[in-house]
Parts: structure tokens; C-alpha cells; sequence
């Protein structure tokens, strides 16, 4: 049962600490996309600019600035029609401010939604923008906003630096229960990266709170986000994306539902069921894919039914999703690339794949990683603001 829900102000709506970090007479770049709304429905740029703040130029994250372009797409430079400001992007040429971009500048401002997952591009192109400032000398401020599923669940393993990249840059759990601002603080704390860094921080918000229970609209951060549901899945079941199994894109339940031709879903759900993990339930579904993997093919698996999300551990649903497919289906194969691998990006690490080849229980994995895990909340806790 939902909880009444509360008038949660983000960052851009608390204009008294707002003004009082980034002032009248600065000149700032504005990190931003469509996520990046005020409670009366104006983007922060226009909200930015009408209370008085000279934003000079825009920047984009993944997804574009509207949000439409789909996963691992370039982001082209363009111009925002609201305001007329430049939109550099940060995907694709480049991943970060430009030399030179930011010589004019006096602040750099983020703003935009994360989904609550290591795996999410936005929060890790923010840290490239955090460096960036630093190196130029430039004060760097988050405009915090809502973990969406919430900020007091940690889970699975922690990413390792040398396995670095824009879905993991910095060691992070795969669900790492912070807001935009506290990873900020993390990371420039933790790594010593030297940002004059500034978060304006929420009111109202509380760590037990998943987004609708915030009083604020859910504007999906990207093409593949469809909801609360999705979004407390995401942990677990993106990991699918370094397999040959699809992962719901191309599908109205991405991160829902996960498949391939050649899968068993009646075996598939039985198998996962009789596991009992808390809080979900396996349907077997067969569903076809317009768009990404097996695009347009009839795939056999299963949806995954959220019954109790505050019992919910996501990543744990998606190790034992991922051993069972790969123990069961002879035909399951990991993403390869002359880059790598793919899963050995998104977890972080290449003992995943190599424990679940060899036959490794979810369990074990879990027990293993528990240590880093502690370490890695003993470590952020210090960096909360909530």
C-alpha cells in the first residue's frame, strides 16, 4: 500500500538556497534534458533564466536533450527551441565539456533525473562534468532530485576501477541508494577530483520514499524507462543487455520482460519461481521485440511481477535470472565485441561472467561480494545529505 503522498521540492524549487549557492551575476552551462522541470512544468533553463541567472549554454547527456534518442545513439550539438541557448552534447564526439567550453563560464549546473542504478549514464557524465569544472577552475552545483526507488536499499557488487566506463566510472554499487548530489559528494570526496562543488539540496524528501510517494510527475528519463516498476527492476534485469537474451527493448515492458527464440518460458518461469525469491513472480510470456535484439521475432520468457517492492532485492532477482538462462539454454551467449565484453562493463568486474560460467550460485556470489558491499555504504554514508 502507497503512503500519502508528500510535496517533495526538488533543487530548482527551493529558490532561497538555490540563489544563495549560484547568486545573480554568475555566468553557468546547464547540464540538463527533458527531466529537468520545476514543480509548475518550466524547464530550468527557463526557470533559471527568468529568476535571474544568466545560463550562457546547454549541455546534453544521453538520450538527447528531449530524451527521444535511443540507447548508445550519438547526441548531435544542436539548439534548444525553448530558449535559442547552444546544446553541446556529451554523448558522442565527446563525453565531457570540451577544452575551452567552459572558459566563459562561472558555474556548471546539473539537473536532471537518475533512475537509482550504477548502470545509468547520467550521473557518471555529471562526474565528467564535475572533473572538467575542476580543471578549469569552475564551481561545479547539482540541483538534487528523488533517488526514484528510493535511497535505503544498497545492492550487489561494487564496480572496480579498472574495469571503468560511462555505466560505471567510479567503484558504485549496482544499486547505490544515493541521490544525484550524494554521489557528487562521493565521488569528490572519495577520489579526490577538487570540484568547488555545491548541492542544493530537496525538502520534503525522505530516503524510504520510491518516487511516487514524492508528490512530483515521473518524466521517463529515457526511451526505455516506462515507470516505477521498471525502474526498481532495472538493478537486476539490465544486466541481460551483455547477453544474447533480449531485454524487453523494443517491447511496451522493457526490463519486465526478457527472452530469447529458443527460451522455454514455461521452464523459465518454474524454474525461477521455485526459487522463491521475495517480493516478485515469473509469468511465462512470449512477446516480440520491434526494435533492438530479435527484432521482430516471437520470443519465449518471462515477465517479472513486482508483489512486494519493499522486499524487493533487484539484483539478486536478475543473478539468479541470469544463471538459470545460462544453465538452461545452450544457446545463451554473452555479448562480445572487439571492445569486450559488454557484462563485464555493466557489473563492473570480469568475475561475474567467469563465476556464472563455472557454475557459481547466486548465493555465493552474494556472500562474496557482501564485504565490498559493507565497505562501499561505510564509505558513502559518510557523503548523505537526507
Amino acid at each position: 500500500m502507497l503512503r500519502p503522498m508528500t510535496a517533495v521540492k526538488c533543487g530548482i524549487d527551493n529558490e532561497e538556497q538555490l540563489h544563495s549557492i549560484i547568486g545573480d551575476n554568475l555566468r553557468v552551462g546547464l547540464i540538463t534534458n527533458h527531466t529537468g522541470l520545476d514543480r509548475s512544468g518550466r524547464p530550468t533553463a527557463v526557470a533559471l533564466r527568468e529568476s535571474g541567472v544568466d545560463v550562457v549554454r546547454m549541455f546534453a547527456p544521453e538520450h538527447g536533450l528531449a530524451g527521444e534518442i535511443e540507447d548508445q545513439d550519438a547526441v548531435e550539438d544542436a539548439v534548444d527551441p525553448v530558449t535559442g541557448l547552444p546544446v553541446l552534447s556529451l554523448y558522442g564526439v565527446t563525453d565531457r565539456p570540451a577544452a575551452g567550453v567552459l572558459d566563459d563560464l562561472d558555474a556548471l549546473v546539473f539537473d536532471i533525473q537518475d533512475i537509482g542504478s550504477r548502470y545509468y549514464t547520467f550521473n557518471w557524465t555529471m562526474v565528467k562534468c564535475m572533473e572538467a569544472a575542476a580543471g578549469a577552475g569552475v564551481r561545479f552545483v547539482v540541483l538534487d532530485r528523488p533517488n526514484p526507488i528510493t535511497g535505503t536499499r544498497v545492492e550487489g557488487n561494487v564496480s572496480r576501477r579498472s574495469f571503468s566506463s560511462l555505466v560505471g566510472l567510479y567503484p558504485c554499487a549496482a544499486r547505490h541508494g544515493m541521490t544525484s548530489g550524494e554521489i557528487a559528494r562521493y565521488v569528490n570526496g572519495e577520489f579526490e577530483i577538487g570540484a568547488d562543488l555545491s548541492v542544493v539540496k530537496m525538502s520534503g524528501w525522505r530516503r524510504d520514499m520510491w518516487f511516487d510517494e514524492t508528490g512530483l510527475i515521473f518524466v521517463p528519463p529515457s526511451p526505455n524507462t516506462t515507470g516505477i516498476d521498471m525502474a526498481a527492476l532495472y538493478p537486476g534485469t539490465c544486466l541481460f543487455e551483455g547477453t544474447n537474451l533480449s531485454e524487453g527493448r523494443g517491447t511496451t515492458r522493457p526490463f519486465e520482460v526478457v527472452g530469447a527464440p529458443w527460451m522455454d518460458p514455461l521452464a523459465f518461469a518454474e524454474e525461477l519461481n521455485e526459487r522463491e525469491l521475495p517480493g516478485v513472480w515469473f509469468r511465462p510470456t512470449y512477446f516480440i521485440p520491434y526494435t533492438s535484439k530479435h527484432a521482430r521475432r516471437r520470443c519465449g520468457g518471462v515477465q517479472v511481477h513486482i508483489r512486494r517492492r519493499g522486499v524487493l532485492c533487484s539484483f539478486e532477482v536478475g543473478l539468479h535470472m541470469l544463471c538459470t538462462a545460462r544453465s538452461m539454454s545452450p544457446e545463451f551467449e554473452w555479448k562480445n565485441d572487439p571492445h569486450g565484453y559488454a557484462i563485464d562493463l555493466l557489473a563492473g568486474t570480469d568475475e561475474l561472467r567467469r563465476e556464472i560460467d563455472r557454475g557459481a550460485a547466486p548465493e555465493a556470489l552474494m556472500d562474496k561480494w557482501s564485504a565490498q558491499l559493507s565497505r562501499f555504504e561505510d564509505r558513502s554514508s559518510q557523503y548523505l545529505l537526507y
